[in-house]
Formats: C-alpha cells, sequence, structure tokens
C-alpha cells in the first residue's frame, strides 16, 4: 500500500468518515499478486455519480492505462442512470484518474516491467467523493492459486480447531 493510501486510509478511520463502497474487484485478487496499491480521484459526468451513489458499477474488465502523463480507467461498468434523460453517459467510456505526477511515474516505470498490470481493486465514496483503489499487479500462474487456496483452507481449518480446543472440546 502506498504511502498516500496509508495516509487517507489512517485519517478516514479518524475522522470516522463514511467509506460507502459501490464494487469491488475480487477477481483481480484471486488472479494477480497485488504489489502496490494506490488511492485515485475519478473524473466522472453527473449521471455516473448518480448511478454509483445507487452502488452500480462493475470492475471486473477494467484496466489502467498510464498515456501521455495521465491515468485513464479503460473497461469499468458504470451503467446508465435509470431516471436520466439524453444527457446519460457512455457505460464503458475511459475516465481520467486523478493521481499526483510523481504516482503516475512510479505506476508507469511499474508498468514497463515484464508481467505488471494496473487494475482496479474497488470502488468507493470518501465524504462524498469517488475514489478508485488502483493496485500494480503481476499475473499469477495456476500453482500460485492452488497454493493460495491451499494455504487459505489451511488456515480455516486451524481456526476452526482452534476454536474446538478454546471451547473444550477434544476429538
Amino acid at each position: 500500500m502506498s504511502r498516500a493510501a496509508k495516509k487517507t486510509a489512517a485519517k478516514a478511520a479518524k475522522d470516522g468518515a463514511d467509506h460507502k463502497i459501490v464494487a469491488s474487484n475480487k477477481k483481480a485478487r484471486h488472479d494477480y499478486l497485488i504489489e502496490d496499491t494506490y488511492e485515485a480521484g475519478l473524473v466522472l459526468q453527473g449521471t455516473e455519480v448518480k448511478s454509483l451513489r445507487m452502488g452500480r458499477a462493475n470492475l471486473t474488465d477494467g484496466f489502467v492505462d498510464i498515456d501521455g502523463g495521465e491515468a485513464w480507467l479503460h473497461g469499468v461498468h458504470i451503467p446508465e442512470y435509470a431516471q436520466g434523460t439524453w444527457t446519460n453517459h457512455a457505460a464503458r467510456r475511459k475516465r481520467k484518474l486523478l493521481l499526483h505526477k510523481s504516482e503516475i511515474d512510479k505506476i508507469d516505470r511499474k508498468v514497463s516491467e515484464k508481467g505488471h498490470t494496473v487494475v482496479p481493486l474497488s470502488l468507493y465514496f470518501v465524504k462524498g467523493r469517488a475514489k478508485v483503489e488502483i493496485g500494480v499487479a503481476k499475473g499469477k500462474k495456476s500453482w500460485d492459486k492452488r497454493q493460495a487456496i491451499a494455504s487459505r483452507e489451511a488456515d480455516r481449518e486451524k481456526q476452526v480447531e482452534l476454536g474446538r480446543r478454546l471451547k473444550g472440546m477434544r476429538d
């Protein structure tokens, strides 16, 4: 997690700010090894914000592209606002991410390495502002996924056994 993201999370916890999660990308956490995370603002149109406030978004096919020193979010589906008129937005348009220049440079250097990509992890509101958590990730191989599943199951079995022993139950 980047220093800025940690600072923002700590401040939000201290202030008791609302942290309403709209969408999360569980598939990205399964398919990729997340090396670093960043919190970015989004440039949105009015009907996109209304659609997000209704809790409608899909991050599954999303990715981030660095183009001309700017970060762009592609492939994220924010459906049209139902009560919108002719001013409705396109559901899968590219959206500009608001990041510091130094963060964009760090991300660009990481992505230039072989096998790295940037994926959206979650979309949420902090104090009324739409934010997206992005992660610099490296693709997992199939054996990495099996190993993650096995370790998760082992941890679950360990917790169950610990709970049984604390309750005084024996095998």
